[in-house]
């Protein structure tokens, strides 16, 4: 368990090595994964390797009561899978209760040694995460709508790389993403949310999306992307400014009419030599 503060407030989070998203894990195509878990609190847990492709290791899907019993507090289960012909960006998540909703993180798959990437190389590489936040404990929520019947309570801040946004008369600032101009960047972005689509985009600059869920794909341009609950997808950047300082919005997607979390998550693209009094541009929020 780690202390977490967001929007002010502070409450006790499960998370894996400390931290909030969790630890990315890199591999190549082929290669074979060992990943031993230590149960270090009071709930039983398993881990789900989301979208790889279990060839006759099923046991190490991870779905706690379908593949394998859950891991007990202070137990230890080594999963052990092989990547095989699989090459992009998955993610990793806890597959019991909603525990999920803070234990998770990529998973990053590169081309075997020597193998190119389909696309222009990067100049580099960034895992960006998009989740949900909710100020009360989580566990407390889902086990309340169980008991009632009724919707679990929407979340109270959606979350890029853990981080809501700033927040008026709070201290965080969010997440920054520093470039330089006339670059491209391998944004390797997944929904870590639990219930909600989200739309992303960053303001002044278009997103080419090249993958999604570790299937390449026929290179497209857009300003917006949306991303379903448990979807990746991979997108080039290219940095065509000189400076300045531009926002990284995600918002929900919903056209039901229910009740969905409505705060828009932001951070910030920051060019070098930008002072900090300068105004983040945004055009215009996803839809």
């Amino acid at each position: 368990m780690k202390n977490a503060t967001r929007m002010c407030s502070t409450k006790p989070i499960v998370t894996v090595n400390g931290k909030f998203p969790g630890p990315t894990i890199y591999a190549r195509e082929d290669d074979t994964v060992l990943v031993k878990v230590v149960n270090h609190v009071k709930y039983n847990v398993s881990i789900h390797w989301h979208g790889i492709r279990q060839l006759r290791t099923g046991w190490a899907d991870g779905p706690a009561y379908i593949t394998q019993c859950p891991i007990q507090p202070g137990q230890v289960y080594m999963y052990n899978f092989t990547l095989t012909g699989q090459r992009g960006t998955l993610w990793w998540h806890a597959h019991i209760l909603w525990l999920r909703a803070t234990v998770h993180g990529a998973i990053v798959i590169l081309p075997k040694l020597g193998v190119p990437y389909p696309f222009p190389r990067p100049h580099m590489e960034q895992v960006i995460i998009l989740s949900e936040w909710w100020k009360s404990d989580t566990e407390a929520i889902i086990n309340e709508a169980l008991k009632s019947g009724l919707a679990p309570n929407v979340s109270d801040a959606h979350t890029i790389n853990g981080h809501p946004g700033p927040v008026q008369h709070c201290s965080s600032q969010g997440f920054k993403l520093e470039v330089e101009p006339g670059r491209t960047y391998l944004l390797r972005i997944v929904n870590a949310a639990l219930n909600e689509d989200l739309f992303f985009k960053i303001a002044g600059h278009k997103l080419t999306v090249i993958e999604v869920d570790a299937a390449y794909t026929k290179p497209f341009k857009t300003d917006t992307i949306v991303i379903t609950p448990g979807q990746t997808t991979n997108v080039l950047l290219k940095t065509n400014h000189v400076s300045g300082k531009y926002m990284l919005a995600a918002s929900t997607f919903m056209d039901a009419p229910i009740a969905v979390d409505n705060i828009t998550a932001t951070a910030t693209l920051n060019y070098p030599n930008t002072l900090s009094s300068t105004i983040t541009k945004l055009t215009s929020l996803p839809p």
